[in-house]
């Protein structure tokens, strides 16, 4: 199974993980909840309470120049914030 997992490291992302325990991760877009739950308790050793996914639609713009017009496309992802048990904690950077 190909699991795609990178964390997630902005400001929001920051503040969630130091306030709620809950992390950010950019997942395959083919995996689902359970996947995900499985992956992350086996990965860190640490319980997960839930998981929740965000679909990130692809960001299409168009530039005008001189030369004409410029499409540009920026793939679309799946975002997983994963709430992890009161005690627990993921060393994002040791870890990965």
């Amino acid at each position: 199974m190909g699991f795609l997992f990178n964390p997630l490291l902005t400001e929001k992302a920051s503040v969630l993980s130091e306030d709620s325990n809950c992390y950010t991760f950019v997942v395959n877009k083919n995996l689902n909840k359970i996947q995900i739950k499985s992956y992350i308790e086996e990965k860190f050793n640490v319980s997960v309470e839930s998981v929740r996914t965000v679909n990130v639609r692809a960001n299409r713009s168009v530039k005008y120049t001189k030369n004409g017009m410029v499409k540009s496309l920026k793939s679309a992802y799946k975002k997983a914030y994963i709430q992890v048990a009161e005690g627990d904690l993921i060393d994002l950077y040791n870890k990965l």
